[in-house]
């Protein structure tokens, strides 16, 4: 069975993937919220969820054995339903825009993806920011 992650194109396609994001993230003024969460130089969030995605889709595990959980990483932040709806909506754009991607497989995974920036939603946070 061939894994997402080969049909996608592999490496390269997810390097092109996420690097559209981030820039996405950086240029449009729709995702300003939630690039301001983040630190200045992006470097390292480009290349972590490059190595995430890579063996979230089949692809190399290493991200994966260095132990670390993606929730918990993310749970000190103040993650509110707005800013997981500009996650998701910019990693869609960034999916879908990727050339010879097919559809079904871009929409099943945009859908995935989306569904973990919601569960990644802090609720005891944006209680206290409500």
């Amino acid at each position: 069975m061939t894994t997402p992650y080969a049909r996608i194109g592999g490496e390269a396609a997810v390097a092109a993937i996420v690097n559209r994001f981030y820039d996405l993230m950086e240029q449009d003024a729709a995702f300003a919220d939630l690039r301001a969460l983040h630190a200045a130089d992006l470097a390292p969030v480009r290349h972590g969820l490059a190595r995430f995605l890579s063996g979230w889709a089949g692809g190399p595990r290493d991200w994966f054995e260095r132990g670390q959980c993606v929730m918990s990483l993310h749970r000190p932040f103040p993650i509110t339903p707005a800013l997981a709806d500009q996650w998701s909506a910019a990693m869609t754009r960034a999916i879908e825009t990727q050339p010879g991607l097919d559809p079904q497989l871009a929409q099943a995974m945009a859908q995935a993806l989306d569904h973990m920036a919601h569960a990644m939603i802090n609720l005891s946070l944006t209680e206290h920011a409500a």
